[in-house]
């Protein structure tokens, strides 16, 4: 590569805005701090990922806690997203028996955790920073409006609301662990119970 080019790459990188930048960094934040969390997650790595160096990283973002919760509320999006398309592909006349517009966001949703692990895995790190007043206060606003979306979309009573969330908590769960039952009798369960493991007390 002769100096001129590499001028040239350089400069084009260079042209890349600000707002592009940043919205790379949230999307690698989003698969980075899926597998490390807040705490086990260099910076650096971010940067790496995006090919940028780190201070660039802190030019857009204020600290690394900036960062992440810029990749929850991303992860939040994403489920607000997935529900205002179910919402929006919902046909009455289509649906199977007993579907509504409720479980059809239901759906999709589960469709969601089972195919992005790594959309799944950094909404469990965002509960677990929540030690963090400042992430737990951010957190909360992200689950309160993510609760409001799904009543304005769905127009349920607020009790299915809540069985709509139980149940979703649910599902995360199981799509962490890799199984896709959580209930009591259900076979892997039982076979755990059978391995002849020591109770726990």
């Amino acid at each position: 590569m002769t100096a001129t080019s590499r001028a040239e790459g350089t400069a084009a990188r260079q042209r890349v805005p600000a707002a592009e930048r940043r919205d790379a960094l949230i999307e690698a934040a989003v698969h980075e701090f899926a597998k490390g969390g807040l705490h086990g997650t260099p910076v650096d790595r971010i940067a790496r990922r995006v090919g940028v160096a780190q201070p660039y990283v802190f030019s857009l973002f204020a600290s690394k806690r900036e960062l992440f919760l810029a990749a929850v509320e991303r992860d939040f999006e994403v489920t607000a997203q997935t529900f205002s398309r179910a919402a929006a592909e919902y046909d009455p006349d289509l649906a199977a028996p007993g579907v509504d517009v409720l479980k059809a966001m239901g759906a999709a949703y589960g469709e969601l955790v089972a195919t992005d692990r790594d959309f799944l895995m950094l909404q469990h790190h965002a509960y677990a920073a929540c030690d963090d007043v400042i992430i737990r206060d951010r957190v909360r606003t992200c689950y309160a409006r993510l609760v409001a979306h799904v009543e304005r979309l769905s127009g349920a009573e607020p009790e299915r609301i809540d069985d709509f969330f139980r149940y979703g908590m649910w599902l995360n769960v199981a799509a962490a662990m890799g199984v896709e039952d959580l209930s009591a009798g259900c076979e892997w369960v039982r076979a755990e119970q059978d391995t002849g493991a020591p109770e726990q007390k």
